[in-house]
């Protein structure tokens, strides 16, 4: 699949993602709803790589990665996510996730030793002071200044998660793992771990039989988890994790614009122009031209080694 449906892909389902995960959060614990997905999304998977006889057998060592990339990825992202979710409408979890573009950028550099972009810096306090910007409104209110606070916590914090998953990914890129494999193993290892962190909270596995639940779950199983995923993941290994988080320049407007017709999410002249100025901090990093991608990286330690 060439660069650009790789981009348009994933930009299309993962702009409508976002409403999906609202549609989890009620009857069933996030944990156990994000077990659920991983755990039908690495089925499918599974069922995939074995009739069309894919290898799976890998190095201990290989599974340590994996593994590694389903706690940040699939598991303890989401997690963080959901229980974002609980406080913000769908669209500013979307927002938020679209830092990391930047956040890649600077892991990039930290991890893998690469110069960092001189527009990083720029591009940075762009991106934050739009943050800022889009959820002042949400501050200025009494009633929910602690739900911003607490949301906008959480959502940065899984945002960095997700971009510590994007450079185990190229560090399996390195090991010559097939994304579709590692896809496979890491989101059952994300899955179990989902899992065991129910059973150790005490979480009942529970299930919501309304239509709603069921076919958002579906739809962020086979959609966003196997499809979304791995076109997301296959850019990061052909393009660099750096250029591939550039999808985020569009899919937050998708989400809120979800979330003004479904969230009942109301725009500011502030809100506006702090959207506009994350799009711009992204821009700025995509209208610099990219080094090429990182051929054979070695990890440095830190927070994934």
């Amino acid at each position: 699949m060439p660069i650009w449906a790789l981009y348009l892909v994933t930009v299309a389902i993962w702009g409508t993602s976002w409403y999906g995960i609202k549609e989890q959060l009620g009857t069933v614990a996030p944990t156990v709803s994000i077990a659920y997905r991983f755990l039908l999304a690495a089925a499918i998977l599974w069922t995939f790589c074995l009739a069309t006889r894919r290898p799976l057998k890998f190095r201990l060592r290989d599974h340590g990665w994996m593994a590694l990339q389903g706690l940040c990825l699939f598991c303890g992202n989401y997690i963080l996510f959901y229980f974002a979710g609980a406080h913000l409408v769908s669209g500013l979890l979307a927002v938020c996730f679209s830092t990391m573009s930047l956040m890649n950028v600077v892991n990039v550099w930290m991890f893998f030793r690469r110069p960092l972009d001189r527009n990083a810096g720029l591009a940075a306090l762009v991106g934050l002071a739009g943050i800022a910007l889009v959820f002042y409104p949400k501050f200025m209110e009494q009633n929910a200044r602690a739900d911003a606070m607490l949301g906008l916590g959480l959502s940065m914090l899984a945002t960095l998660l997700a971009s510590l998953g994007n450079m185990i990914s190229v560090k399996l890129k390195a090991l010559a793992i097939p994304v579709v494999q590692s896809n496979t193993i890491g989101m059952t290892y994300g899955a179990a771990f989902c899992a065991l962190f129910s059973v150790l909270i005490g979480a009942p596995f529970n299930f919501d039989f309304r239509p709603a639940f069921t076919i958002s779950l579906v739809g962020l199983a086979v959609f966003a988890s196997v499809f979304g995923f791995g076109a997301y993941l296959t850019l990061v290994q052909r393009i660099g994790a750096g250029r591939a988080g550039y999808t985020s320049v569009v899919f937050p407007i998708i989400a809120l614009l979800l979330s003004t017709f479904l969230e009942g999410y109301r725009w500011t002249p502030l809100a506006g122009l702090g959207l506009v100025l994350v799009l711009s901090g992204n821009l700025i990093l995509l209208l610099k031209r990219s080094p090429a991608p990182v051929a054979a990286p070695q990890l440095q330690k830190g927070p994934t080694a």
